[in-house]
């Protein structure tokens, strides 16, 4: 088989397969995506992003308790006790105050990179939970009459052109 009928075969087999995946007006056999053998790209379930909220959640509090060094043995003027280890060996005028120092202080930075992370991932699924769910009940809404009947296949077909 020469190359031009070998590439001829490889496009009609993948134009097979992928009009096989292409079915605009119909849901399949069944409504689920998955279980129809539907390779979506992403599926989400309002469940998915509660449990992946409340997660990262989660872990943003432990991870602000675990890793607070800069917190640890604070007294009142604010000082923890790796800073007033830092402090002491800096009025002896030892080099490794100055280098303690900076180690919190990218520590807590890093720390903070991270919390911010979790916090933008929890507050965003949650956001993102909330839209979706209003958008489904705009939706919703505008495919119905206000008698509460469903809008026809016809009269939602001339929105689309």
């Amino acid at each position: 088989m020469g190359f031009d009928e070998e590439w001829a075969q490889l496009k009609s087999e993948a134009h097979e397969r992928q009009s096989e995946q292409m079915l605009l007006n119909s849901v399949g056999p069944q409504a689920d995506g998955a279980a129809a053998g539907n390779n979506a790209d992403l599926v989400v379930h309002q469940d998915d992003l509660g449990l992946v909220g409340n997660e990262a959640f989660r872990i943003h509090g432990e991870l602000q308790k675990k890793t607070d060094i800069a917190g640890a043995g604070m007294r009142k003027d604010g000082s923890g006790s790796t800073a007033q280890a830092a402090a002491e060996l800096q009025v002896h005028n030892l080099a490794a105050g100055g280098e303690l120092l900076s180690t919190l202080e990218t520590w807590s930075s890093q720390v903070k990179t991270v919390l911010q992370m979790f916090a933008h991932i929890s507050n965003h699924l949650d956001f993102s939970k909330k839209l979706h769910a209003n958008d489904e009940a705009e939706i919703a809404a505008s495919l119905r009459h206000r008698d509460g009947s469903a809008v026809s296949v016809s009269e939602i077909s001339k929105y689309v052109k």
